[in-house]
């Protein structure tokens, strides 16, 4: 772990790690509520509302174990944090939507909207996991409880959130506690070597080659990381928040403590054995054996 990056054991940490998506008790709605579009990790074409024709009547996938080789690695990277079974089994208590087609429209219109309710609790449950003030704790454990009393609310009030106002004042926290973090790791690991923590926000570096780089304590929020080379690079203090990292190669890697990454995120990359993520994030299946 990075000196200066320090887990503790809290709500937050606990809270952040058991956010994984159940898809044995979800009613296929990301099969289902989602709109795809037809591109090299889609291969049909499907708008919103409409079942995915591999979706069977049980809500399991038919070719699950095939989906990249059939053209459907999306699939395979999306992840809902556990939305899903929170939409399918406490806003409509366990009703399906096949056996109940006149709630249809209404779960299908809810669950992107607990898609980004979910994202915003993981990240906030995240920032409160690091050794921060008393004082950020405090304003980050007042939105988490704002957020989950939104989780809780029926579906009409669901329906007439607006996620954009909620938004604005989480990211202002979540950009203090990255800064604070940043900072801190800069003034006792990096020191004068790096003399200032660097932040390339939004910055477009498709296929660049990162190969072994120290990049601690870098600012990659939004930016556009596609199929770059990040091989053996150095990425703890990383912020990583809405960072396109697809196809980034990532083997060997540590991240073991870059902040704000999604298992959505770490499914789109490629990675082995030696590559090291945070505590919350799972080995994505198609990195199995690749060294």
């Amino acid at each position: 772990m990075s000196e200066g990056i320090k887990i503790r054991n809290s709500i937050g940490h606990d809270l952040r790690k058991s956010m994984q998506a159940d898809c044995q008790n979800c009613f296929g709605l990301c099969c289902t509520a989602l709109n795809i579009v037809a591109s090299s990790d889609f291969a049909i074409q499907k708008q919103a509302g409409l079942p995915c024709p591999n979706l069977q009547s049980n809500f399991t996938c038919q070719i699950h174990s095939e989906l990249r080789n059939k053209g459907f690695k999306g699939c395979t990277v999306y992840d809902c944090l556990g939305a899903g079974q929170w939409v399918s089994q406490s806003t409509f208590h366990g009703q399906d939507w096949r056996r109940t087609p006149e709630i249809a429209d209404n779960m299908f219109r809810v669950f992107p909207i607990m898609e980004q309710v979910y994202e915003m609790i993981a990240y906030i449950t995240e920032a409160m996991s690091y050794e921060i003030s008393q004082l950020l704790t405090d304003k980050l454990n007042e939105q988490l409880q704002t957020l989950q009393h939104l989780s809780k609310l029926d579906v009409e009030a669901l329906l007439s959130i607006n996620i954009s106002l909620i938004r604005i004042p989480i990211n202002d926290l979540l950009l203090e506690t990255s800064e604070h973090i940043r900072n801190k790791l800069v003034i006792t690991t990096l020191g004068k070597k790096h003399g200032r923590k660097t932040s390339h926000r939004g910055v477009n570096w498709i296929g660049k080659n990162l190969e072994g780089k120290d990049l601690r304590a870098t600012d990659f929020r939004g930016a556009y990381l596609i199929a770059a080379n990040m091989q053996n690079a150095d990425l703890r203090g990383v912020d990583f928040i809405g960072a396109d990292l697809r196809d980034a190669n990532i083997s060997g890697a540590n991240l073991s403590t870059a902040m704000f990454l999604t298992q959505m995120q770490i499914n789109s990359t490629v990675g082995n054995c030696e590559t090291k993520l945070p505590y919350y994030l799972r080995i994505p299946t198609h990195w199995h054996n690749k060294k």
